[in-house]
């Protein structure tokens, strides 16, 4: 019987690990719990300017496009591993949320996504390679609330959505598991920065949202361009109120890179980017930081609280660390960079795979970064701590060498 590795999780991680080890003929099963596989990553913009910036989202879109056009690759979304044995391999039993869309069916003409009239009830894919684009959000469907809404059933021209889909039982087996679930973004809503209160504080994560769909900087509240924008780093990281105290690399970087995208698109825009310190990212780091602090006002300080203000503007207070004194200030748009936390859910699939979990609550690896590979067990990427896309890959191509070693390929 021919090789097989199930990889959980679709994230740049899980997609790296799949494409090093179908390359070398082994068979690869992808299970992704939500409705799109690429993770959060393939969400990201391209920040390039004049010059590539070395971000790494395009990184992403390629490793997904070799995914879905690999042969000896299958990917399962939302779906999830519900119970594992083993004996000489694993046995799986896996758990299919309802595909309310058929995508033999789905044309990507978007006439649900258009009339739904609940917000967040369809949402919209992100990459050329999310088929269907579209999908039912069992959170915020009415009618599956309460069977009140029929519209984008009735309204799809193509009768490719059926609202009366049950989930489904599977089964499969691997002989090696990689876990690959990458990390849960902070959510911001319990710091006093009126995050879900106010329509014009945002996270990262969205800000990198607009820019891959609108291209520009918009205020939520009216659509308009945000003409002066402030970042806030370490929302959620290097908290020791939270018992957060790692730094989750790459908010750094992500921020300072699209202050440069923002300020090259709408070169009228103030910005001004509010930080602890800055981590340093990339070869280049020295050229990059001396051309964005041409562009970008930095502050060395954490604001403490923000304040909607006449005009639709947020009035932000933080304390001068020179003068000592106070200061209050006002934009149009904030933006928090959300740290990386445990990938939600993490405890109860470490448990199933008899995975050790870190005191951070990230999944702990030993030296080889893996956490039991004599078991046929293994880790890639976040989900053992914050990394950078490129670091992502290279944590995947050493977990495909140690599956590779373990298989005895």
């Amino acid at each position: 019987m021919a090789n097989k590795v199930l990889v959980i999780g679709s994230g740049v991680a899980g997609l790296s690990a799949a494409c090093e080890l179908a390359a070398l003929d082994i068979d690869v099963e992808i299970v992704e719990q939500s409705d799109f596989p690429g993770g959060h990553a393939i969400q990201y913009t391209c920040k390039a300017t004049d010059t590539c910036v070395k971000c790494g989202a395009c990184m992403v879109e390629e490793k997904l496009d070799r995914v879905v056009n690999h042969p000896k690759i299958k990917v399962m979304t939302g779906t999830r591993v519900q119970d594992v044995s083993k004996s000489d391999d694993f046995s799986l039993k896996l758990v299919k949320k309802p595909l309310f869309i058929d995508p033999e069916k789905c044309t990507n003409c978007g006439v649900c996504f258009e009339k739904c009239p609940e917000k967040g009830a369809v949402v919209k894919g992100f990459s050329r390679n999310h088929s269907p684009f579209y999908a039912i959000s069992e959170d915020k469907c009415l009618y599956l609330k309460d069977r009140s809404c029929t519209i984008c059933q009735e309204a799809c021209p193509e009768k490719a959505i059926d609202l009366n889909v049950p989930e489904e039982a599977k089964s499969t087996r691997a002989d090696a598991v990689i876990l690959a679930t990458g990390f849960t973004p902070f959510n911001p809503v319990s710091k006093p920065y009126g995050y879900g209160e106010f329509r014009n504080v945002v996270t990262n994560l969205e800000l990198e949202r607009m820019l891959r769909t609108d291209g520009r900087v918009l205020k939520p509240s009216t659509g308009t361009e945000a003409e002066n924008i402030a970042f806030i780093q370490c929302v959620g990281s290097r908290d020791a109120k939270l018992n957060h105290l790692w730094c989750s690399k790459v908010c750094c970087g992500s921020a300072l890179r699209m202050a440069g995208l923002v300020k090259a698109r709408q070169p009228g825009t103030q910005l001004t980017f509010f930080y602890m310190d800055v981590q340093t990212f990339g070869r280049d780091f020295d050229v990059f930081y001396a051309k964005v602090r041409k562009d970008v006002r930095l502050i060395r300080a954490i604001p403490g609280d923000i304040y909607p203000v006449a005009g639709d503007r947020l009035q932000v207070t933080f304390l001068d660390n020179v003068s000592s004194e106070t200061m209050q200030e006002e934009f149009d748009l904030v933006v928090l960079s959300v740290g990386m936390t445990p990938c939600r859910g993490l405890q109860e699939t470490a448990e199933t795979l008899q995975v050790q979990l870190a005191e951070t609550g990230f999944a702990e690896k030993d030296g080889q970064g893996t956490p039991a590979s004599e078991k046929g067990v293994f880790l890639a990427g976040a989900v053992t701590g914050p990394m950078s896309i490129p670091e992502s890959i290279a944590s995947a191509g050493n977990t495909a060498f140690e599956v590779v070693k373990y298989l005895g390929v």
